[in-house]
């Protein structure tokens, strides 16, 4: 307890509102001591009224113990060391070279949107959004990926034509499964088409940049699933599914590559009502994947042609797959009919990228284990999706594909560890050192000539560091070089350059010393 204007402040007066609490309760307790009643009946009334008035105040003190915090993220999401960190910005910085070689700019939008403007978007999956509170007017949610802002942006500000990329954060109320990379708040890594151009050559520029990336990536064997919504709504109809239950069935045609066809069937069948000898005929195609020769050979199916959906679905595939050669990606790619996407807003060709074989290896487990990561990249054509925000409901035709940042991250993460290399978790390129003592000032300026230059330069904070542990430091950080200064390389106006893998040093004149830095580091 402390002592203020003449009262013993406990321990649970955090505050002077506190303190005028704890001087009532004090006043309450001294009046009850004091009671002197001339009608002994009224001595259990008293006492209890102000019981409860001290009751009271206790309550706004609150509890005086410690609390105790659980130290948890949320479920579904987690913290980032910084070696995981620096294997997060490599994948990043592969993927956004490639999104920049094919032409795109960048937008932001913000994290959370009208609620109104995500309802209605996502068929099923909308349960899955997070709202928020009313914060004074306006019914907000997180958003729940960067496609639908995107709709909304082009809408808002007029815009017909632009190839941009965006990488930000979403946010999902799914049940999360953090070894395969699913979490409920993540990244998400989109490039996107938007404008009126000839049919299939922006879709097979998106199919050619998921191959580009995962390639990079080396993260393994994969295939890319392609798929129209126009052929599978038309072979819902050749199949006899009502033209009112066409999402729902496309939203259980999508669980295919989570679970068995026996599963998918009885949802048609038990759940959602569909008739048997139906659900039948969908598993008949479903089944069916290939390239062109599929193409070929669904139309040569009678019913399949009778369609004009499903006739203008395969036409699109044929020239689809056609661009995909030319691209060099046709190897990369398998036309698969059990691709669904169960998001309302595609209109066209759908694709998913799934890997055939993990290179990585799972954390603590057999080395020869694969990486269960699901999806690592889907996307399609949604070209009504800005018209549902226009006004006059002006469409503007896009197409787009998403990464998986989280289960590409994933990979990469288990390979590192799987490699048992180092990760470096700084970009320093120079390490400032001396043995002697005094030497702090001289090596902070050495330090701000480097900086001035550009070169990404650290020092001990210690006035007379060890020589030892300086190169410690170097060699534990992957520093590649140290700049070394004593007595005698200021008298001779030079600086002992030393490479901390080969341990070899060379020695330069001081207005050298940036020249031959930038000569041994390479372009920041």
């Amino acid at each position: 307890m402390q002592e203020k204007e003449g009262y013993v402040l406990a321990p649970c007066c955090r505050s002077s509102g506190d303190l005028q609490t704890y001087r009532r309760m004090v006043e309450i307790g001294d009046k009850i001591k004091g009671l002197k009643l001339d009608r002994p009946e009224r001595w259990k009334e008293r006492i209890s009224e102000e019981v409860q008035k001290l009751l009271s105040l206790k309550e706004q003190l609150g509890d005086a113990r410690p609390q105790k915090f659980q130290l948890k993220t949320p479920k579904g999401t987690r913290d980032y060391n910084p070696r995981q960190m620096a294997i997060r910005e490599g994948v990043f910085k592969t993927i956004i070279n490639c999104f920049k070689r094919h032409g795109a700019e960048t937008i932001d939008t913000p994290v959370f949107e009208l609620k109104e403007t995500l309802t209605g978007k996502y068929g099923e999956d909308a349960k899955l959004i997070y709202d928020l509170a009313d914060q004074g007017g306006e019914i907000l949610s997180l958003r729940y990926d960067l496609t639908v802002p995107f709709a909304r942006y082009l809408a808002m500000n007029k815009i017909n034509t632009i190839k941009r990329y965006h990488i930000a954060k979403v946010y999902r109320r799914d049940n999360p499964a953090m070894t395969r990379g699913r979490y409920r708040e993540f990244y998400q890594c989109d490039f996107d088409i938007a404008g009126q151009y000839d049919l299939m050559i922006p879709d097979a520029e998106c199919v050619k940049i998921v191959a580009e990336i995962l390639s990079e990536l080396n993260v393994g064997d994969f295939i890319i699933k392609l798929n129209t919504r126009l052929l599978l709504d038309g072979m819902f109809a050749v199949c006899g599914v009502p033209e009112d239950k066409f999402r729902t069935i496309c939203s259980a045609v999508d669980k295919l590559d989570k679970t068995f066809w026996e599963d998918v069937r009885s949802e048609m069948v038990d759940e959602k009502g569909l008739a048997p000898e139906v659900a039948d005929r969908i598993g008949e195609y479903v089944r069916l994947n290939g390239q062109l020769e599929l193409v070929d050979q669904l139309m040569q199916d009678e019913q399949m042609m009778k369609n004009k959906m499903a006739r203008q679905g395969l036409e699109e595939m044929k020239l689809l797959l056609t661009y995909c050669q030319l691209f060099g990606v046709l190897d990369k790619v398998s036309f698969d009919l059990s691709l669904a996407r169960g998001l309302d807003y595609y209109t066209g060709v759908i694709y998913e990228a799934v890997l055939t074989t993990e290179k990585a290896q799972t954390d603590g487990g057999d080395k020869n284990e694969p990486v269960g990561v699901g999806s690592v990249a889907g996307g399609g054509r949604y070209d009504g999706l800005v018209g549902m925000f226009d006004p006059k409901g002006k469409k503007v035709p896009c197409v787009g594909v998403s990464i998986g940042i989280e289960r590409l991250f994933s990979i990469m993460e288990a390979k590192a560890e799987a490699a048992e290399g180092k990760v470096r978790t700084t970009e320093t390129q120079v390490y400032v050192a001396s043995g002697q003592k005094n030497m702090l000032e001289e090596r902070m300026k050495l330090c701000n000539l480097l900086w001035e230059g550009g070169i990404k330069t650290e020092l001990s904070y210690k006035k007379n560091p060890k020589l030892l542990n300086q190169f410690q430091y170097a060699e534990e950080h992957g520093i590649p070089f140290l700049a070394i200064i004593g007595e005698q390389e200021l008298k001779d106006g030079v600086v002992k350059v030393r490479n901390t893998s080969t341990r070899e040093e060379e020695t330069f004149p001081r207005d050298k010393l940036l020249e031959e830095i930038r000569t041994r580091v390479g372009p920041s």
